[in-house]
């Protein structure tokens, strides 16, 4: 469906030319002074520059030809040479209509069907989830959410780190506490215990504990190293403690994304390419993409345009050990045999640009795994910080489990929900305040952009105005309480009429509705969920002010009362698909 703003353009393009300039002179952007008009043009400026003419007579030709338009309220051409224009009402109306016809708001998608991989998570098995994971998680769940609104088959993959040197750091640290467990015993040809000889618990405590042992004991070190090479070939032992990790630790992560509303499509690890690796090497040899320096085999990734210089991609360490470009590259690989996308999206800590957007992805371009029309998308995500700016930590100066961080928003906003409503049932105010939770830590994260570090504010993320996630529930829960008693009055709200504004907040509220396809449309181009932030905000805030200006339910002109329902039905209903792609959901009440 055709943009507002590029159907205007055209209007405003025909009339350049009925009045002789060139057509591109009529591009027209949204008024940045909205007190005067609603959209502006200033190609009379560069035309008078071309034509060396005075730009007010140009500006002035042109609106002659746009007066008495039916398309627009009022076409003024103002000095230096501005044409400030405002829609008509009925425009503003009727294209909003078509909108509400229109598959996805008008969201325009591919002419066929194309796949879209989206690689976010990350997360290391065998230790918990703690906050730094809380950015590529929230990211991530909205952009999938978004290519997904644009038409494409978003495939989300956790991408887990199950392969490399934390498992055997955390192997052998269970060597070291438990020696005699069969898994270390290589004679032992019986068949393993059914359960893991350790809890989620011991996990989160023998991580850290085995990471600080190895920067402390070199031959700690070394026996970890030794035990993922070992894992890594195929030692029966290890590959049974592998299992019993992967199982203790994959149901506890599900329970913590579940929590933010993240869902994967494909629970995948590095694991899951180990016995593609072998020949994906030989295939890069034969083929003179990888060569052997220092006794590493490596891809050259440096290109001629490159301002500073990158050391080559490793993908064979000297002692035969893959590591995480190796895996990267052989789930390339992997993903193009098996879903052929046409774009991958990495959702990854911006720390990573260096080894994902430079050396994987040259690496992989170079070696041809991907198609050259496949875009490889890096999109880094900033760090959640403290108040004192530096990255979120508890008082023991460790970052603290994502679990925790959950639960302490939750008892926050569940305390701002039993102030304002001391009457509501146990059951529905945890329920409230977890949604309301949820819109809290998703949207003050989504309302940043990915690349941008933010400070974690509880109390600002949970207050119920200004911009953040339960503003935008709260008036969302308010056009559903309205529209309720409309319904108990009589009437349909599903089949209420619009028509056009009466007033400058109606026309406001009904203008800034028909933007939502051109907001999606932009977050997925942008791969920015922040847009649709901004977007929602900006309904809510137009929302309230006509609320707050307009008598709704007492208006006592039935076709107008029908139109205002008809309005908040609309509202209601993009506000809530927009929460939706940010991986929000509201409450009845709150």
């Amino acid at each position: 469906m055709e943009k507002l703003l590029n159907r205007i353009g055209r209007v405003v393009e025909d009339a350049f030319e009925a009045a002789g300039y060139e057509r591109s002179l009529g591009r027209v952007s949204v008024s940045n002074r909205p007190d005067l008009c609603e959209f502006q043009c200033n190609g009379a400026m560069a035309g008078a520059k071309q034509l060396k003419m005075n730009p007010m007579d140009i500006a002035e030709s042109v609106a002659q030809k746009l007066a008495g338009n039916p398309f627009f309220e009022r076409v003024e051409a103002v000095k230096p040479g501005f044409l400030n224009l405002t829609l008509a009402r009925d425009t503003v109306r009727s294209y909003l209509v078509e909108t509400l016809q229109a598959h996805h708001y008008g969201v325009e998608g591919p002419s066929s069907p194309q796949t879209v991989v989206v690689d976010y998570g990350g997360a290391n098995v065998a230790k918990p989830l703690h906050v730094g994971h809380l950015r590529p998680a929230v990211i991530g769940e909205a952009i999938k959410r978004i290519i997904k609104y644009n038409g494409y088959k978003a495939i989300g993959d956790v991408h887990l780190g199950d392969w490399g040197m934390p498992m055997g750091l955390v192997i052998a640290e269970l060597e070291r506490r438990q020696p005699e467990l069969p898994y270390f015993d290589p004679s032992f040809t019986g068949v393993y215990p059914k359960d893991a000889p350790f809890t989620v618990g011991d996990l989160e405590e023998m991580y850290p504990t085995a990471s600080a042992r190895s920067k402390e004991d070199e031959a700690f070190k070394e026996r970890a190293q030794t035990i993922t090479q070992e894992l890594q070939a195929g030692r029966r032992g290890y590959r049974a403690l592998w299992h019993h990790i992967m199982d203790v630790s994959v149901v506890d992560m599900k329970k913590n994304y579940d929590r933010l509303n993240t869902h994967f499509e494909l629970w995948r690890g590095e694991s899951d390419v180990n016995d593609r690796i072998p020949a994906m090497l030989d295939y890069m040899i034969q083929h003179g993409y990888a060569h052997e320096s220092e006794g590493a085999l490596v891809i050259d990734i440096a290109q001629e345009e490159d301002k500073k210089e990158y050391p080559p991609c490793i993908i064979r360490k000297t002692n035969g050990a893959a590591i995480y470009a190796t895996t990267d590259l052989a789930t390339i690989e992997q993903r193009m045999e098996e879903f052929h996308p046409v774009q991958m999206v990495y959702v990854i800590d911006k720390r990573q640009q260096l080894q994902i957007e430079i050396q994987t992805f040259r690496a992989a371009r170079k070696s041809k795994l991907v198609l050259p029309e496949t875009k490889l998308n890096f999109v880094g995500n900033g760090t959640l910080n403290g108040a004192d700016g530096k990255p979120y930590k508890t008082r023991e100066g460790t970052a603290p489990r994502l679990g925790i961080l959950i639960d302490e928003v939750e008892e926050k906003t569940l305390a701002r929900i039993r102030e304002g409503n001391p009457d509501m049932e146990e059951n529905e105010a945890r329920e409230t305040a977890r949604k309301v939770a949820l819109a809290a830590i998703r949207y003050g994260d989504l309302a940043n952009q990915p690349s941008k570090d933010y400070i974690f504010d509880i109390e600002k993320f949970t207050a119920f105005e200004g911009d953040t996630g339960p503003y935008l529930l709260y008036t969302i829960v308010r056009i559903k309480s309205i529209l309720k008693k409309a319904q108990e009055s009589g009437i349909d709200v599903k089949a209420a009429k619009l028509d056009n504004a009466a007033s400058d907040q109606e026309k406001a509220l009904q203008l800034v509705l028909t933007g939502f396809a051109a907001a999606a449309e932009d977050a997925y181009r942008e791969l920015a969920p922040n847009r649709i932030c901004a977007y929602l905000y900006e309904v809510a805030n137009t929302f309230n002010g006509f609320y707050h200006e307009t008598k709704i339910l007492t208006e006592a002109d039935p076709v107008r009362k029908e139109s205002y329902i008809a309005l908040l039905y609309i509202a209601l209903g993009i506000m809530e698909t927009g929460i939706d792609l940010l991986g929000i959901e509201a409450p009845e009440k709150m």
